[in-house]
């Protein structure tokens, strides 16, 4: 049996793109004899893991549970700012490494997810391999480019990202752009001047339609809260953060002349909000409705369905989760045009520029476009999905990785 030590996700099941990972590679690997996953959560905290809300958990302490099969334990985090994510890494590194030696497992894989412990890496990965282990990395995006940190925080992510490629056996890239970048990046730069090993596995969807009708109480309870009608409204679903375009969609959709609303689903953070109402005064439009998070998943399924078009505008990361869910739900995907997007839906959905004035333009384009051309972009959204996104081919794809892994 292969033993994996997923090390970055905060729980299994939340709102987040490892999150979502974790749970749906451990639900489709539940009853897989091949691999046992240990995976690391998050004890206290945003983000923190409650077991007692997942549905078939099994509490074996107040720090271990077990979950789809796999075990899992849980890391307490101070309060330490900035710094919590980077203690909770390397607390479950040490947690893995005390695991792997107690139990003198075999050949252990120990796949980090996001580049945030560069300059303890070393360590780490000689301690593993001491062990008989590997390390895998799954790079994610360009956490050094987010808008929220301030320059030297950044400096510290591009050097972290720099000494977590050098430092693992195998890096996991989610996106093909991603993979591109890392050897554009690192190539020669590994031990010994090695280039770094990749493989590119990307994130699943679900396909299935909601089990929600139109006339459920869940959702027409909803629709009358948030003062929304099915079809009537442009949708976006993501993390409230300046690189998601959030101020260009809002200030576009002022611009343009749609008589729809624009429902914006996310984790308000005040200090952003304030910032964008003070130079968009979006107060005043009332079709920019903020409808606060939606966590039951067949209710976020359907409205997705039930939107006219749905907005992406995340310009960091690799495959993300929230656009290939859309392009598996809505009909009229809205992205902004950048690699990682147009990877992904190629020529299912419809692009827009960050530039003033064009994605304004779009929406008065799209906003009576003929019902037909509507179906048929949601046909090729949907083939696209099924093609190259079900979970069902991602935890094959990763199946194939682990098993082979120190074969």
């Amino acid at each position: 049996m292969q033993h994996v030590f997923l090390v970055g996700a905060k729980s299994l099941g939340a709102y987040g793109g490892y999150e979502t990972f974790v749970y749906k590679l451990t639900e489709h690997h539940q009853d897989n004899k091949n691999i046992k996953y240990h995976i690391a959560c998050k004890a206290n905290g945003d983000g923190f893991m409650d077991e007692t809300k997942l549905d078939g958990a099994k509490i074996l302490s107040d720090s271990e549970f077990e979950f789809h099969n796999a075990h899992c334990f849980k890391i307490t985090v101070p309060e330490i700012g900035a710094a919590q994510a980077i203690y909770y890494d390397i607390k479950s590194l040490d947690y893995c490494c005390e695991y792997i030696k107690n139990y003198n497992i075999k050949n252990p894989i120990v796949y980090i997810m996001a580049c945030r412990i560069g300059p303890f890496m070393k360590r780490y990965y000689k301690k593993i391999h001491k062990m008989g282990g590997q390390v895998y990395l799954n790079p994610d995006g360009h956490e050094w480019m987010r808008a929220k940190w301030s320059v030297p925080v950044r400096k510290y992510w591009k050097e972290s990202e720099k000494m977590m490629v050098k430092w693992s056996d195998l890096a996991i890239c989610d996106s093909i752009n991603i993979e591109k970048y890392i050897h554009e990046q690192y190539d020669g730069r590994g031990i010994n001047h090695r280039s770094p090993k990749t493989t590119y596995i990307a994130y699943g969807a679900d396909l299935t339609p909601s089990i929600l009708s139109d006339t459920d109480a869940k959702l027409v309870d909803w629709y009358e809260e948030k003062g929304l009608t099915k079809k009537n409204y442009y949708l976006v679903v993501g993390r409230f953060v300046p690189e998601n375009s959030f101020e260009i969609m809002i200030r576009e959709f002022m611009k343009s002349n749609s008589k729809r609303d624009f429902a914006i689903i996310t984790n308000v953070n005040d200090k952003f909000l304030n910032e964008l109402e003070s130079c968009l005064h979006f107060s005043k439009d009332k079709r920019i409705k903020f409808v606060g998070t939606v966590y039951d998943q067949e209710l976020l399924k359907k409205i997705r369905e039930n939107a006219y078009a749905y907005f992406h505008g995340h310009t960091v990361g690799g495959t993300n989760p929230s656009l290939i869910e859309a392009l598996g739900s809505t009909d009229l995907n809205l992205l902004v045009n950048v690699g990682f997007n147009k990877e992904v839906a190629i020529d299912s959905a419809l692009y827009w520029q960050r530039e003033e004035g064009k994605l304004a333009q779009l929406i008065n384009q799209v906003d009576n476009k003929p019902e037909e051309e509507i179906k048929n972009l949601g046909l090729k959204a949907k083939e696209r999905v099924q093609k190259a996104y079900t979970w069902k081919k991602i935890c094959e794809q990763y199946e194939e990785v682990f098993t082979k892994g120190n074969k």
